[in-house]
């Protein structure tokens, strides 16, 4: 083969119409992500994009809405215990998960109930 993948450019979730607010309060207000500008074509069709450093995640509209339970982008986070104790400070239910050896990593749910990993190699 005369190409190589270099990195996953953007990941995206499902919300259901009228998600918009609920995902800035998670992904901006919550998790520290900034909201970006969506092009001006794809802007009639909803949703709303994030990035935080080099992960982004766009938020598309879908009807019938179903959530990504099983399905989901895994985040490299630094300081992940800093993240944990940040997150239950907020009242936020995560899901920690020990079965990947050398890693330390949690699931947390979007307002939508897609699934998030959070990870941090030990």
């Amino acid at each position: 083969m005369n190409f190589k993948y270099e990195k996953i450019e953007h990941v995206q979730l499902a919300a259901p119409a009228g998600g918009e607010e609920k995902a800035r309060k998670f992904y901006v207000d919550l998790l520290g992500f900034e909201e970006l500008e969506k092009p001006p074509l794809l802007k009639e069709n909803g949703g709303v994009w994030f990035k935080a450093g080099t992960v982004e995640i766009h938020l598309g509209i879908e009807s019938p809405f179903i959530p990504a339970r099983k399905a989901h982008p895994a985040i490299l986070v630094q300081n992940i215990e800093q993240m944990k104790t940040y997150l239950k400070d907020k009242d936020v239910v995560f899901q920690v998960d020990n079965k990947l050896p050398e890693a330390n990593r949690f699931y947390l749910s979007d307002p939508f109930g897609n699934r998030i990993e959070m990870l941090e190699w030990k």
